[in-house]
């Protein structure tokens, strides 16, 4: 009995770690996959293949598909991509509209969206939210990300 307890334990643990280490490494490389073709495909791929799905997850999987758009040359494919993004990013906003994280990859895509995609209503709502709450972000990487990006 004591046995089948630790490998539900160890299993349990696992899947809490891999978790943990696909959104640490969506945190490092999402402004880097910008300029990163494979890193951006690898990103929605692992993103996608996860089993958690929370908000966190939902807006950098929405974020990375919406900087895919940028790497494909088909327009039909660019906008398919963007648009799912986008939905994506504002699905897990109204989950947690209060998420600093969130509010951040949103400000991030409509800061460098092209004017005529449309989506350029919250930047200054979502600035703003940034700068104020900025200092709560518990990831450094994250905090470092909205330095970059408010400048």
């Amino acid at each position: 009995m004591m046995k089948v307890l630790m490998l539900i334990i160890s299993v349990l643990f696992m899947n809490y770690s891999f978790a943990n280490s696909v959104i640490d490494e969506a945190r490092m490389n999402y402004n880097k996959a910008v300029h990163d073709k494979d890193l951006c495909k690898r990103m929605i791929n692992e993103l996608e293949k996860s089993k958690e799905k929370s908000p966190v997850y939902l807006a950098y999987l929405g974020g990375f598909q919406t900087i895919w758009a940028n790497h494909v040359f088909n327009p039909i494919s660019k906008l398919q991509s963007f648009k799912e993004g986008k939905n994506k990013i504002e699905q897990a906003i109204s989950k947690e509209p209060d998420n600093i994280e969130l509010r951040f990859i949103r400000f991030s895509v409509q800061k460098n969206a092209p004017h005529f995609l449309g989506y350029r209503n919250n930047i200054i709502e979502d600035r703003n939210f940034i700068i104020k709450n900025r200092d709560d972000v518990s990831p450094e990487v994250v905090q470092k990300n909205i330095e970059i990006l408010i400048k």
